[in-house]
């Protein structure tokens, strides 16, 4: 009778949980995602399966399963496991966790794994005391943040442990969780609303299902619609299908090389509304940085990969702000593509046949005999030159006369055009 009613109040208390909470795996098989890792064969997949967990730290954004992994390690080993949030325990409470497990450990001889959520929110002599635990194998650590570990982690700590980055989820993790989720909640669901719950999940687990469970709700449980989803995520559905990633995307690029920010902002907007990846839209502008601003404004590629690094450390919806000061910079920087067509054209001569032999004097010369041989016999060290630079020739004898990079007269590439100018004719002297 007993078994009875406490069977009721956890199957209660269960049908109480958010269906995020609800829809845990148990299992590594339930895993949604993460199969770069976790994949038949692949390292931490095999670590687990041989219940050799080693301590390892789990980074990567919000909803991705860092600490859901936690739990089905949990249940997949025969080790004594603990949990802890980093944000609600401190010293003495650490130390109480290793001291009971070097005492399971010389009594039962049974080791301990702690998990240690929201690692980052440890202070350095927290994480400190971690480390002899972690050294003599008392303890067997795994952490989880959203922070980089190589900021947010001791060093110490960090070596001591392996990385795992969880990536956002796919769109097949995404719809593998939506439809496990309208299967526990008795609901069906349209084709476009399953569609703008995988769009707007912006691969975040634990966002879809709770927008599920919302929309389930408007729906009264019965056939989740476009509009139950807009309503569950507070916005309207915006078209963006496979075309539109690369119109738009294409847009973007062409407002930016055409000098609007106004367009490029626009097109930018458009991108983040609809969920497009944002870490995809900061490699573009790297790329753009240096393929159509180059040399006339070489501060564009710093402020193109400060945005993408802003964005990992801070993320959406914080990071619009940065991705929007680099598409504007971008966009209203002087213009020069003179660096690409340089490499684009040198690397298109080499794969023609356009070769040449080093020329003797620019040969290593840090080996007994070199000299002989008269490797680097004649070459002039600029820096031993009041003006930093000699007249010496760098190229193959035979391609002396080729020229790849042909400055222009766009921002600061002028003064690169006029220093290079003064030094050819420097050099016909």
């Amino acid at each position: 009778m007993g078994d009875l009613f406490s069977n009721q109040r956890e199957s209660n208390l269960r049908a109480a949980e958010p269906l995020a909470v609800r829809m845990r795996p148990r299992t590594l098989d339930e895993f949604a995602g993460q199969a770069h890792f976790l994949g038949e064969g692949k390292l931490l997949r095999r670590m687990l399966e041989a219940d050799r967990i080693t301590s390892v730290l789990f980074h990567g954004p919000p909803g991705t399963g860092k600490t859901t992994l936690a739990e089905v390690i949990a249940r997949a080993t025969a080790r004594h496991f603990d949990r802890a949030n980093a944000a609600a325990i401190g010293v003495k409470e650490v130390r109480e966790i290793l001291a009971a497990a070097r005492e399971r450990l010389e009594t039962a001889g049974k080791r301990t794994t702690l998990f240690l959520d929201e690692i980052h929110r440890f202070s350095k002599s927290q994480q400190d005391d971690l480390l002899p635990a972690v050294e003599d194998g008392t303890l067997t650590l795994i952490g989880a943040t959203t922070e980089n570990p190589f900021f947010e982690v001791n060093p110490p700590l960090r070596s001591r442990s392996t990385l795992f980055r969880l990536e956002p989820l796919d769109r097949a993790a995404i719809h593998t969780l939506v439809d496990r989720g309208l299967q526990a909640e008795g609901a069906t669901a349209d084709d476009d609303a399953v569609d703008l719950l995988i769009e707007r999940a912006g691969g975040d687990g634990r966002q879809v299902l709770t927008a599920l469970e919302v929309a389930c709700a408007l729906s009264a449980y019965g056939n989740v619609t476009l509009t139950h989803v807009e309503e569950a995520l507070g916005t309207s559905a915006l078209r963006y299908g496979r075309d539109d990633h690369y119109d738009v995307i294409s847009a973007f690029i062409k407002s930016m090389r055409g000098s609007d920010p106004d367009a490029a902002v626009y097109w930018l907007a458009r991108m983040l509304e609809a969920g497009e990846d944002a870490r995809f839209i900061a490699r573009r502008m790297i790329i753009f940085a240096s393929e159509d601003v180059g040399l006339a404004d070489a501060s564009a590629l710093q402020v193109a990969v400060a945005a993408a690094h802003a964005l990992e450390h801070v993320g959406l919806p914080e990071a619009q702000l940065n991705l929007a000061q680099a598409a504007i910079h971008l966009a209203t920087a002087p213009k020069s593509n003179r660096a690409a067509l340089a490499i684009w054209n040198a690397r298109s001569d080499v794969r023609d046949g356009v070769l040449g032999e080093v020329p003797p004097h620019l040969r290593d010369a840090h080996y007994k005999g070199a000299e002989s041989l008269g490797h680097g016999v004649g070459y002039e060290y600029p820096h031993h030159d009041d003006a930093g630079w000699v007249a010496q020739h760098y190229l193959p004898d035979e391609l002396l006369d080729r020229r790849w990079y042909e400055p222009s007269d766009h921002g600061a590439e002028r003064e690169v055009a006029e220093r290079m100018s003064e030094r050819a004719e420097e050099g016909r002297r």
